[in-house]
């Protein structure tokens, strides 16, 4: 087993790879999908998976991540290598607001929040150089704090702001667009569309 995982890519290099080219409008990503063969991707979301709170909540699968094995990674990689690998339905539940009424959750299941976290880290490498200083929302090392101190130093002695919210947002973005705003970075066939129209229907995108 460690030889085998010895000629694999350490997954901190082919990230910091993918953003440095991410403010090169002009190129585009090839042969992003190879990188779910590779085994220490998965011990790298697993670690990150693992280090945020709700790690242990029970997925669509009634299963933990702190399951995990290297055995179970591998039936994933081999799944996904021959492209047989289909999401679990998302298990949805419902939590209330810090105002009123409730709010939908999807909880995915272990092996579909794994790969998950794969995608993430491949897509937030492409194009977390691209976004706008002023977005802070769903953001490594950014969140509404950061927003508030954002506003506090521009936007001395203004007296009001208006907040808004845009009521069922997720629960109505046009997939089509999404993937056709994903293809103009990345041209990987196995990666978009195929992969991804695999995860529509489970409700995780």
């Amino acid at each position: 087993m460690e030889g085998a995982r010895g000629f694999m890519r350490n997954p901190n290099d082919v990230l910091s790879s993918l953003a440095s080219k991410a403010n090169n409008t002009e190129y585009k990503y090839k042969r992003l999908y190879r990188n779910l063969y590779n085994i220490e991707f998965y011990l790298l979301a697993y670690h990150k998976i693992n280090a945020k709170e709700g790690s242990l909540t029970k997925g669509a699968d009634g299963k933990t991540i702190d399951g995990v094995s290297i055995e179970r990674i591998q039936n994933i990689i081999e799944e996904l290598r021959e492209q047989s690998y289909r999401p679990h339905p998302v298990k949805r539940v419902y939590i209330s607001k810090a105002k009123q009424g409730k709010r939908p959750l999807g909880i995915p299941s272990f092996d579909d929040k794994l790969v998950q976290e794969v995608l993430r880290l491949i897509l937030e490498s492409i194009y977390e150089p691209q976004f706008l200083e002023t977005s802070h929302g769903f953001r490594s090392q950014r969140s509404f704090h950061t927003a508030i101190i954002k506003i506090q130093r521009r936007f001395t002695g203004v007296k009001w702001f208006v907040e808004g919210d845009i009521k069922g947002f997720f629960d109505n973005i046009n997939h089509h667009i999404l993937i056709g705003i994903l293809r103009r970075r990345i041209d990987d066939e196995k990666f978009m569309p195929n992969f991804f129209a695999k995860w529509i229907p489970s409700g995780l995108f």
